[in-house]
């Protein structure tokens, strides 16, 4: 089949946006071996430094092989009409617009796990384990990859369903029924993520009575912050890093902590850790992103119903008989440099907002012991302590360590 003018835009896209991704990723390796800034000379030893900087330069050759083997796959596959054969094979067993979507879609995602499935093993039981914080057994890892599989084919092919029933039933006008099904989606997440998925890969118990639970009791009540439910999550049992977070509303509100950051971490610690997080509720950072994510989507949603229906986005990436499961690939392709920019914007806020949370838990708790937390997390994850900034403007959700001791100490 004669390529389109489309077509040869998406090798374009992905060609280019690969070679600034590796730029990055270059650029970012060039600074490895940087002197460590004096804030954070207490970090690392020389040895422990240098186990840093072998665990970065480990990763980065890792992703050198890996997002190439993606790319190179990628490609390979629209120039010899990857996509037209799934489809093909996908028409070979129904014909109905739902089921059809279903299987040309669990079928590239079957194909993509089973691809990817060596690089996260070499990731987890090579790189990880080298380096001391691989905890997962084989068969946990298999298990995680089945449980992972089969919650996207129940919650995506919903959702998938329903988005084709939307359109089928609106029309142009799908996207307004879509946007509202992905903001309860996001919201039901929001609010019972932590009860209904985390079960399904971790154990999470209630933190036991004590002087820890009395000292974050005291915080939350000295803050006006209603807390009844502070749990700890088995997260030794897959690696050795560190981890809390806060999650979803009213009756539902929790905190979790992760058991190694109970262990890594002393009281007033753990305390500063959570009253970082205690300032991104009392700031609405929560309500902002989540307003700010149904935005987009629904931006998002409404861009992709002006070109769903143009046969040229099913042909863009190779399939001749246009598709809504085809159009919706093209798309995606497509709107992936908006993605970009979307993303950049994003990780631009959630660093303001880092920043904001930091200084809430200076003014209500202390200074001193976030600091120190956020340096032995660091040390504990083999963080990199002097990325380069460009690097950081795209990647990062969260400022540099050294960017956040300085605004601490400020």
């Amino acid at each position: 089949m004669e390529k389109t003018t489309l077509f040869y835009i998406i090798i374009i896209i992905l060609i280019v946006q690969y070679l600034v991704h590796q730029l990055l990723e270059y650029l970012n390796a060039k600074r490895f071996k940087s002197t460590v800034p004096n804030e954070l000379s207490d970090v690392f030893d020389e040895e422990e430094y240098h186990k840093s900087q072998e665990y970065k330069k480990a990763n980065y050759q890792f992703g050198l092989f890996s997002d190439g083997f993606s790319l190179v796959l990628t490609l390979f596959f629209l120039f010899l009409g990857g996509f037209e054969w799934v489809d093909t094979i996908t028409r070979s067993i129904t014909e109905d617009t739902i089921p059809m979507a279903l299987v040309f879609f669990g079928i590239i995602l079957f194909g993509s796990n089973v691809l990817g499935t060596p690089f996260a093993y070499y990731q987890t039981f090579v790189i990880e384990e080298k380096y001391g914080f691989n905890k997962t057994s084989k068969k946990l890892f298999f298990l995680d990859k089945i449980k992972g599989g089969l919650l996207a084919a129940v919650l995506g092919g919903g959702i998938l369903a329903l988005f084709i029933l939307f359109y089928e039933w609106a029309g142009p006008n799908f996207w307004i029924y879509a946007w509202i099904l992905i903001g309860v989606v996001i919201l039901f997440m929001n609010l019972f993520y932590s009860r209904l998925i985390v079960p399904l890969f971790n154990k999470q118990t209630p933190l036991d009575d004590g002087s820890l639970k009395n000292a974050i009791e005291n915080y939350a009540k000295k803050v006006g912050f209603e807390l009844n439910n502070i749990f700890v999550i088995d997260g030794s049992k897959r690696s050795t890093k560190a981890n809390a977070y806060f999650s979803g509303f009213g009756k539902e509100k929790r905190i979790t902590l992760f058991d190694t950051l109970v262990n890594d971490l002393d009281e007033d610690e753990i305390v500063a850790v959570l009253a970082h997080e205690v300032g991104h509720y009392k700031r609405k950072h929560i309500i902002v992103n989540l307003l700010v994510s149904l935005g987009l989507t629904g931006f998002t949603l409404f861009i992709l119903s002006i070109f769903i229906n143009n046969p040229e986005i099913s042909l863009a990436i190779g399939v001749t008989t246009p598709s809504f499961h085809a159009g919706l690939i093209g798309f995606v392709l497509l709107y992936s440099p908006i993605s970009e920019i979307t993303g950049l914007a994003m990780n631009y806020l959630s660093r303001k907002f880092e920043f904001q949370a930091d200084n809430y838990a200076r003014n209500t708790f202390a200074a001193e012991p976030l600091v120190t937390s956020l340096k032995k997390l660091s040390k504990n994850n083999l963080s990199n302590l002097t990325p380069h900034p460009a690097y950081v403007f795209v990647h990062y959700s969260h400022p540099p360590l050294v960017e956040r001791i300085r605004n601490l100490k400020a």
